[in-house]
């Protein structure tokens, strides 16, 4: 899919809490048709201390409307510039970006989990799949009830299960402790979120014969395989991220 180098204006800044917000952009033409697990480049304008592009999952897609929305997390000086931007802004993009997850066969019992900020791709990822006739089941993890996000949004989509580390909402624990791995049979699984979540779901995975693919989130400049700075280690050689990934499936990863 040919990239594009586009300025998107800012629609809304949606603050979900003190540490996540929602970025909604309108393109300047037609969007292209875009794949969940795709992510876009965006510039950072105004500070010399954030001259890299930032990679961010594409979060949620209105063709109609043509708008995207980025679910973004203030994690230093280039997300606190974004999460500053307002209504007009501009924003530019490098995208689509990246390849996508897979389409699962009907039928299939499915399972989304994410963790934190991991959860942005699976928003876009649910919405595809009910399109297509699929009813995920969707597992999110964080760490405390100050922190969930989009749960409502994620209801619309299929049957949500949270955990907490705490325990002040859902389960208490890491989503790997969730009875619903125990009492449910899935078909295949979706992940993203930290590495050590995805490296746990995909043990799991691994040891009942599950299908299972998971969004890394390595840090990336370039988001075109050329800095080679999102290297992963796969059963194929050192592969980049941005390029081969940021979909991998677990089977093709050394974990």
């Amino acid at each position: 899919m040919p990239k594009r180098i586009e300025d998107f204006k800012v629609v809304d800044n949606q603050k979900l809490n003190n540490d996540f917000f929602i970025l909604e952009l309108s393109g300047s033409s037609g969007l292209p048709q875009l794949k969940p697990g795709q992510f876009v480049q965006a510039k950072v304008e105004g500070s010399p201390e954030t001259f890299l592009r930032r990679p961010f999952s594409i979060h949620d897609v209105d063709y109609e409307r043509n708008t995207i929305k980025l679910l973004i997390q203030v994690a230093g000086k280039g997300t606190g510039v974004l999460s500053g931007l307002g209504t007009g802004d501009v924003l530019n993009l490098i995208y689509p970006l990246g390849n996508s997850f897979s389409l699962p066969t009907e039928g299939e019992r499915i399972l989304l989990v994410g963790g934190g900020c991991g959860v942005a791709p699976l928003l876009f990822l649910g919405k595809y799949l009910k399109s297509h006739g699929l009813s995920p089941d969707i597992l999110l993890g964080f760490r405390n009830s100050a922190r969930i996000i989009e749960q409502e949004e994620y209801a619309k989509i299929g049957r949500v299960y949270l955990t907490t580390e705490d325990g002040s909402e859902g389960e208490k624990g890491l989503v790997t402790d969730h009875p619903v791995l125990s009492e449910t049979e899935y078909d295949r699984i979706f992940c993203c979120g930290p590495d050590a979540m995805m490296r746990a779901v995909a043990g799991y995975a691994a040891k009942r014969g599950i299908k299972c693919e998971v969004s890394l989130e390595n840090l990336m400049a370039c988001g075109i395989g050329a800095c080679l700075c999102c290297v992963v280690a796969t059963v194929n050689g050192n592969q980049c991220t941005c390029i081969d990934g940021p979909v991998f499936n677990i089977n093709d990863l050394k974990w």
